[in-house]
């Protein structure tokens, strides 16, 4: 049949079942829009304000439903704002397409407006990257873009002249069934099993360390915890996803965003399972700890830190084996005082949220969200002092889920990862949570949220700083350039179309948030926006915490406990102690 080249594009789309693609029109993307516009019905396009809003919103998109995101940038600058979503999908390994406009073909290399040699600029962030050199080749070009993003878990990048796309080509649709394609995994050896349930035996203090390559083992990684007495400790991206942050044996996870009991767990531990992750920080860990890493990724073995025994395995499959075993060990004292400590740490945290005598603390807000969450709700989480307090105290658990911006760490996604999810759940309630360094990057990604009617509830926590960094600088001795000016966010949002609110203090918080979940109740249909005004504070660094008396003087430890004002945690060897 005749059709235009972008139609085709728009059917190899739909044929995938994409169904939201997020960008800007300029006039180099002139045929896409008329392809949207003429093809609308099947593909849905978001109008964002910033192309890096849309981009991150597709890779939002691709991390929480497995599916690829999809979005796209007009000749230079359109295209190049892309870029901080783009490197967020390709650090993360999600699968994401993102199709660029250029100066019709005619005009490629006369120094037209807005042309530039876009093929290298993409060569870094892509894992497939080509221009479009007749209108023929578009629809394949967008069909093996989006199979090569799949299998290589990244990001896939199609510059296209817009006088091709508008040109009409003779099209069949490919019949073959669309699915992305099945990752092979590796047989698990049952020598391996039977060596690391040898190793599991020898231990005395064992731990399982998971990450996102543990997707629906949840209970898998639970089950192993009880078998065989082991605290679970996750990375912060997959709190929820490897396992429930409501168990017993979940102690939370290491580094700064991080928690005390996950820290001294893994300190006192004599081996770990590192178990479908390559966390960057596990090199930051004693070198003391045997460490059996399990991933299906060779390269990923050992990157970070040097192993016992690396297996190439399915990690949920690898610890499915392992619980065929014929062995069961009681509960050691090391499991009893590291739940002992996670019910200090969560105290701890409710006393500080509960007390508003000298202003707002972060943990009275994180708290008010947690209390007010329905049971799949789901967190749109910006980078910064905001993600380590959610981490800290979000309910993590059953249908609820959390997206983060994880190794690119890039500032202003909290928005646009909510548009995504409303997008695409419209009937799941909806958080974004940013610092105010971070929604002023995004914010107006309100004006989307209005526009296509999405009740989110926007949480800013307001402290007047870039506090993530703040804590770097402190801990070298100075501070520069990280204070921000205030701003009345709330008549802010107002302003683009948003019910807006301040608060202060606990009272006007659980006023506030009553009020905006009755709101919600009555089929309202704007985005909400709560501007907590904070007292600031150098939130506890649970990258290293100094409470053990076996390693630190008792000056050192008075003083830590002043700095970040800690108080009924007692180390978790003095726990170990008494037992």
């Amino acid at each position: 049949m005749k059709i235009t080249a972008g139609q085709a594009l728009v059917d190899v789309l739909n044929s995938w079942d994409v169904k939201h693609i997020y960008g800007i029109p300029g006039s180099s993307v002139n045929g896409l829009m008329d392809a949207l516009y003429t093809e609308r019905d099947k593909i849905k396009y978001i109008q964002v304000r910033h192309e890096s809003a849309g981009a991150m919103a597709a890779t939002s998109y691709s991390k929480f439903s497995g599916k690829i995101g999809v979005c796209y940038g007009s000749a230079a600058p359109g295209g190049t704002n892309l870029f901080n979503g783009l490197y967020d999908a390709k650090m993360d390994r999600v699968p994401l397409l993102a199709i660029v406009g250029q100066t019709a073909a005619a005009n490629v290399n006369t120094n037209f407006f807005q042309e530039m040699d876009e093929v290298p600029t993409y060569s870094d962030v892509a894992v497939y990257n080509k221009m479009a050199t007749t209108a023929e080749q578009i629809p394949h070009l967008i069909e093996e873009a989006i199979r090569t993003a799949y299998s290589k878990k990244g990001v896939a990048v199609v510059i296209l002249p817009n006088d091709l796309v508008e040109k009409e080509i003779d099209y069949s649709p490919r019949k073959e069934e669309k699915t992305p394609p099945i990752v092979e995994k590796q047989p698990i050896v049952e020598d391996d099993v039977n060596k690391v349930l040898e190793m599991i035996k020898k231990a005395k203090r064992p731990v399982i360390y998971g990450g996102l390559g543990l997707a629906g083992g949840r209970d898998t990684v639970v089950k192993i915890s009880e078998k065989f007495s082991m605290p679970i400790i996750t990375t912060a991206l997959s709190i929820g996803i490897a396992a429930p942050n409501d168990h017993e044996n979940y102690m939370g996870s290491f580094g700064r965003l991080g928690t005390k009991p996950a820290f001294e767990a893994i300190n006192k531990a004599d081996l770990m399972l590192f178990v479908g992750t390559n966390f960057p920080f596990a090199r930051f860990w004693t070198k003391d700890l045997k460490i059996v890493q399990i991933n299906n990724n060779i390269e990923d073995i050992g990157k970070q830190i040097p192993v016992e025994m690396g297996i190439v395995a399915d990690g949920k499959e690898f610890l499915e084996e392992l619980l065929k075993a014929d062995y069961k060990r009681e509960e050691t004292d090391f499991l009893k005082a590291c739940r002992i400590n996670k019910k200090n740490w969560d105290t701890w945290l409710e006393n500080i949220a509960d007390d508003d005598s000298k202003g707002l603390n972060a943990e009275a807000v994180i708290k008010a969200i947690r209390d007010r969450s329905t049971e799949d709700a789901f967190y749109g989480l910006d980078v910064g002092n905001n993600t380590m307090y959610s981490v800290r105290m979000l309910p993590l658990n059953k249908k609820r889920r959390h997206v983060i911006s994880g190794w690119f760490a890039t500032l202003g996604v909290g928005l646009p990862y909510s548009i995504a999810a409303k997008l695409t759940t419209p009937e799941r309630q909806v958080w974004s949570i940013s610092g105010d360094g971070g929604f002023a990057m995004n914010m107006q990604e309100i004006i989307t949220q209005v526009r296509y009617e999405l009740p989110i509830i926007n949480i800013v926590l307001s402290n007047g700083s870039y506090g993530f960094i703040q804590h770097a600088q402190i801990q070298k001795d100075f501070m520069y350039g990280v204070d921000i000016t205030d701003v009345d966010w709330a008549k802010t949002a107002e302003g683009m179309g948003a019910i807006s609110y301040t608060v202060k203090n606990i009272e006007e918080l659980n006023k506030a948030m009553d009020e905006i979940i009755e709101i919600q109740k009555s089929g309202n249909k704007k985005p909400i926006l709560l501007d907590a005004k904070l007292l600031y504070s150098d939130p506890l660094d649970t990258s290293n915490i100094k409470l053990d008396p076996e390693i630190y003087s008792k000056e050192e430890i008075e003083e830590f406990k002043k700095t970040y004002n800690v108080f009924g945690q007692p180390a978790l060897s003095e726990i170990l102690k008494e037992m």
